[in-house]
């Protein structure tokens, strides 16, 4: 675990910053003697590579290959986004250009893409967004027998949409109970979601308002729960820009855009990653291998949530990109969308 920043002398500490918001620019190690021309800091090159071997003894700067210049590693970079980074506001036209791509009506789908397109550009990342899960209101239920011990329940939406599920049958269960729960389902929980279904039926069932007997509780209970879970576990992940990941390199430095846009592919994982990013208010940053997800590629996310008209967290908006992002400029930007998709959500 890397040292505190309250730690490290002055003149580390500036060192540090150099190092990183040179590294940040470049893409490239930076050695002594580019650091004594960058700064003020009045410290030969000598001594200067004292500093920056401290550093790299400390995990926070490292020598890649023979390179005689450092470059910050990823604890590296957290110390600095959590410690040291200056953050610097959207500029008027950043905030302009993302205000004007979320403001041109139509389906809150069309908002939400166009605020991936605005921060792709903005930030030459790719932008991502997480996307409330849509849940149908329902509007017809039915169980098909399979054999005695499983059926088929076949729900549809108000938006034409069916799906089915197989469910395991509670005892007792004959074709009339079937058909019967069925009826019940399609009268007493149409024009509902979901989430409003189940409570429904956990309502009646309480209050004992319900004119089914236990095995047919048990089984609404269970295709609500089945349908329920699948509805939560599948996310909507809407990605735009991932051209912007492709730059010149050498062999390694495309070896991990390729392994990077191969995890953008694999979108459940970036979903998963981005669905953590819900649980607070602030912009979160994930550097490289702090999520397995990104242990090859060495990519970084900075995803904030974004709130519906009830003030509850709907969805996650961010960018993801190689780990030199210019965090100082990228992380407020993020969080301005975000705060730009709540209005509008609002």
């Amino acid at each position: 675990m890397a040292a505190p920043v309250t730690e490290l002398t002055d003149r580390a500490r500036d060192v540090f910053r150099i190092v990183v918001d040179s590294y940040i620019e470049s893409g490239a190690p930076v050695g002594s003697r580019t650091i004594s021309k960058l700064s003020g800091l009045n410290l030969s090159s000598a001594s200067i590579r004292n500093v920056m071997q401290d550093l790299e003894e400390l995990g926070l700067l490292a020598a890649p290959h023979t390179s005689a210049g450092r470059m910050p590693t990823e604890t590296g970079l957290r110390l600095f986004v959590d410690g040291m980074m200056q953050a610097s506001e959207p500029t008027r036209e950043e905030r302009a250009v993302i205000e004007s791509r979320l403001s041109g009506g139509g389906p809150v789908e069309d908002a939400l893409a166009a605020a991936t397109l605005a921060l792709s550009g903005l930030s030459s990342c790719a932008g991502l967004v997480l996307v409330p899960t849509h849940q149908p209101r329902l509007k017809q239920f039915a169980f098909v027998s399979l054999s005695p011990e499983q059926a088929l329940i076949v729900l549809v939406g108000d938006d034409g949409s069916v799906e089915n599920r197989v469910i395991a049958l509670p005892a007792g269960m004959n074709a009339s109970a079937l058909t019967e729960a069925g009826n019940y389902m399609t009268a007493r929980l149409s024009g509902m979601t979901l989430v409003e279904a189940a409570a429904e039926v956990a309502g009646e069932v309480r209050q004992e308002r319900a004119a089914l007997d236990a095995a047919s509780h048990t089984l609404i209970e269970r295709g609500l729960a089945i349908w329920s879970q699948d509805h939560a576990a599948r996310p909507v992940l809407i990605v735009r820009g991932q051209a912007n990941l492709i730059e010149d390199g050498d062999a390694a430095a495309l070896e991990r855009v390729r392994q990077l846009l191969g995890e953008i592919e694999g979108k459940e994982e970036i979903a998963r990653l981005l669905d953590s990013a819900r649980s607070g208010s602030a912009t979160k940053v994930f550097i490289g291998s702090e999520n397995k997800l990104f242990a090859l590629s060495g990519s970084s996310v900075i995803a904030a949530p974004y709130r519906g008209s009830d003030g509850r967290v709907v969805g996650v908006v961010g960018v993801i990109g190689p780990t030199r992002l210019n965090y100082a400029r990228v992380v407020p930007m993020v969080d301005f969308t975000a705060q730009t998709l709540t209005r509008l959500m609002a």
